[in-house]
């Protein structure tokens, strides 16, 4: 099992994690997260419904845009509902 710092997540973005309550990534943050973190690439990560597939794109999105500062993060979703959850979800990072 490994850490959200194990994953190249930074430091300020594992603070917000702590606060929220989160201590270790979910299993299809483990093997998302670093293939975002590490390629630009496309992946499709297929689980159910609460195990955190969310915070498995969304990590790494917002750790990019952190780091250039200047990106714009764009989620395209098939539903209004989804898209608020997705934004309920990342809003307090």
């Amino acid at each position: 099992m490994s850490t959200f710092e194990e994953l190249g997540i930074g430091k300020d973005i594992i603070l917000g994690l702590t606060d929220l309550g989160f201590e270790i990534p979910m299993p299809v943050q483990e093997k998302v997260i670093p293939l975002l973190l590490g390629d630009k690439t496309d992946i499709v990560a297929l689980a159910q419904t609460g195990t955190g597939k969310t915070l498995a794109f969304g990590i790494p999105m917002l750790q990019q845009l952190t780091q250039h500062r200047n990106g714009i993060g764009l989620v395209l979703v098939p539903t209004r509902e989804l898209a608020i959850q997705v934004n309920d979800h990342l809003e307090p990072f």
